[in-house]
């Protein structure tokens, strides 16, 4: 790691610590093409879901993908095979009425004794955002984010019925019996890179997440999503999505990243992310090539091959090494601020239960050490 691109040190404003990793309703990556007759395998989802609860994993995410199934369903699957794993529902605004999502959510929230939170995200692709009917540009889907998170906030918080006349959304007195479980509400996070996605964070974001970054990319950003929260008077955390590769050496490890990168190649990606179809449309595959194109190997431990082989089109930038080099590389990422990681594998549930035993414990030592550290400074 070099001096230019070492992190500058210091303790994050926000000290909690938390990690994500992601479950889906089949086994599939990019170096594991899908079996196409199954599409939801209720048997592995489970062991999925019970892997991550048993590596202490904080939360999952459930993403959403308009040919998948139904993620609040998933949600409501795992929370009844779970008893502590947080659930993190990925949600594109604009599809149900935002007074039945804040209804469902509230729900879902009971469902799994307070255990949800929402994952906000405006489409980025806008093939994507037609399967299901929606031909807005980005900036006006930022912008009915922007009134449908205020929406969501309101009837979870609002006393009595609430009224709104909006560009994208009129109604008259809404109330829900059902309040979330957690207060204020359920934690919102945010996906999305460009200005448009920092403007609505900084007013409702409680976490910022981002796809995996160079130090210097994650400070510079981090630094911009700040000073924008602090406009509403607010502050904000920041999410960082990984996908490491782990050995028992360091040169095991990146024997293990070239064939994962091989494997991707050969079957074009196309087993997870669908065929490249030219250049991104969204600023965080744009942030993630634009740190491919410095190297393929940066900071202490960032390895940006998938993503330049794929046109990063999803979190394909990885941490590469021993558990133990990786969890400096994640302390590194700590110590500029960001306090949540994603973390998933190419091999994804054989790399969860992995990361519980020789990732998570390692990284909470680093950085709990970190605190006590500074705690005496």
């Amino acid at each position: 790691m070099s001096a230019a691109s070492a992190p500058e040190f210091g303790v994050p404003e926000f000290s909690a610590l938390e990690f994500i990793g992601m479950i889906q309703p089949r086994p599939q990556s990019e170096i594991h093409p899908a079996d196409r007759s199954i599409v939801l395998d209720k048997a592995y989802l489970k062991d999925f879901a019970q892997a991550h609860e048993a590596g202490g994993f904080d939360r999952v995410l459930i993403g959403y993908y308009a040919d998948a199934p139904e993620g609040s369903l998933i949600a409501g699957y795992v929370a009844a095979h779970t008893s502590r794993l947080g659930l993190l529902l990925a949600h594109r605004p604009g599809f149900v009425a935002p007074t039945l999502a804040a209804r469902q959510l509230a729900t879902l929230d009971h469902i799994s004794d307070g255990r949800l939170a929402v994952h906000i995200i405006s489409g980025g692709d806008d093939a994507e955002q037609l399967r299901d009917g929606d031909a807005l540009g980005k900036e006006e889907r930022y912008a009915r984010t922007d009134e449908y998170v205020g929406i969501l906030k309101a009837v979870w918080t609002g006393q009595g019925g609430v009224s709104h006349q909006g560009r994208f959304y009129q109604f008259e007195n809404a109330a829900t019996a059902v309040r979330t479980v957690q207060r204020p509400h359920i934690p919102i996070y945010f996906g999305g890179a460009s200005e448009a996605a920092i403007r609505a964070a900084a007013k409702h974001a409680d976490v910022f997440a981002l796809w995996g970054e160079t130090y210097a990319q994650a400070r510079e950003i981090t630094t911009r999503v700040r000073e924008a929260a602090a406009g509403h008077g607010r502050d904000i955390r920041f999410s960082l999505s990984f996908r490491p590769i782990l050995a028992d050496t360091e040169e095991a490890a990146w024997a293990r990243a070239a064939q994962i990168l091989e494997t991707t190649k050969r079957i074009g990606g196309q087993a997870w992310l669908g065929p490249n179809n030219g250049a991104p449309a969204n600023e965080g595959s744009r942030r993630l090539l634009a740190a491919a194109a410095q190297g393929e190997r940066l900071d202490r431990c960032l390895w940006t091959g998938v993503a330049a082989a794929t046109g990063a089109r999803g979190n394909t930038t990885a941490l590469v090494g021993t558990p133990e080099q990786v969890a400096q590389a994640l302390l590194d990422y700590w110590r500029l601020g960001v306090t949540t990681f994603l973390i998933r594998g190419f091999d994804p549930l054989e790399d969860a239960i992995d990361y519980g035993e020789r990732l998570l414990p390692l990284a909470r030592a680093l950085i709990a050490k970190e605190r006590e550290l500074a705690h005496f400074l």
